[in-house]
């Protein structure tokens, strides 16, 4: 491949106090066969070691900075004011790219996408506790669109942006706590298409991150529904109630019979539907 004729990716890794995976999050970015790419990484003032880390890694970062911030949303739109790159993706520093062909086969994908189109996904893999493989999720646009206009997610980490859609739509909404990326989805795609990437596993990401961990989940059904009022989109929506009323009964659950009986009984439920378990394998 003549890497020069694709595009510059930039990588954003927005980090607090997570040493312990950050290496593993640069590597994966570095070790990449795909040239055309730089790392931003920046550091919401860390003091677990973080900034040692940063500095002995200086040579293979374009760009990094440790200073306090106001949140995931602020941390990468400080990246975004860095970034030189035509496509941008957003990673948590306890994600990283599923192998290091990633940028290589997504970029063959970028070359080819309209200039309509500006935002680009794969399917991310889910590993559980003990960093085993669990199952990949992500979905053709065509089977997810109507599901994502009534307010379903999709998955953000390793999502290329198209840099146009920052310069006219703007960067991420910092009043939002954990739904800005729905937020910022949803600004675009209300009256555009997504496209995705078939065969294609792009980021893996851990369990607890601050979107996925159960004690957010009723502030993301918040943010979802301040989303979607914002953008004048149906409200109220049926698709939210069903999963609102489901995080309350996992809830509901949790109290009365205590955590890890409802972890069981919500895999049983998941392999009763013909579902691998997920619930027992990121406690």
């Amino acid at each position: 491949m003549n890497n020069s004729s694709f595009p510059l990716i930039t990588i954003i890794v927005a980090v607090f106090n997570d040493v312990g995976t950050l290496q593993q999050c640069i590597d994966s970015v570095i070790e990449q066969t795909y040239i055309n790419k730089e790392l931003i990484i920046i550091d919401g003032g860390s003091d677990d070691g973080t900034v040692a880390l940063l500095e002995n890694n200086d040579t293979k970062i374009s760009y990094w900075t440790s200073e306090p911030d106001h949140g995931i949303y602020n941390a990468w739109n400080k990246g975004l004011d860095s970034a030189k790159g035509q496509w941008i993706c957003f990673l948590g520093a306890d994600d990283y790219f599923w192998d290091e062909h990633v940028l290589e086969k997504m970029s063959i994908a970028l070359h080819d996408t309209p200039p309509s189109v500006r935002l680009v996904y794969a399917q991310i893999m889910l590993l559980g506790t003990d960093d085993a493989a669990l199952f990949p999720i992500g979905e053709p646009w065509s089977d997810v669109k109507a599901r994502f206009k009534r307010g379903e997610c999709l998955p953000h980490p390793g999502m290329m942006h198209r840099r146009d859609l920052f310069e006219q739509n703007g960067q991420f909404d910092e009043s939002f706590r954990i739904g800005g990326d729905y937020e910022l989805m949803l600004r675009e795609l209300k009256k555009a298409d997504a496209a995705f990437i078939p065969d294609v596993i792009s980021v893996a990401m851990r369990p607890g991150g601050v979107s996925n961990a159960p004690s957010n989940t009723i502030e993301v059904l918040r943010d979802v529904k301040r989303a979607r009022i914002k953008h004048s989109q149906p409200w109220p929506s049926f698709f939210w109630f069903k999963s609102a009323s489901r995080v309350y009964i996992r809830l509901i659950f949790w109290k009365l019979i205590g955590e890890t009986m409802t972890r069981k009984l919500l895999d049983l439920v998941r392999r009763l539907k013909g579902l691998q378990p997920y619930w027992t394998k990121t406690q």
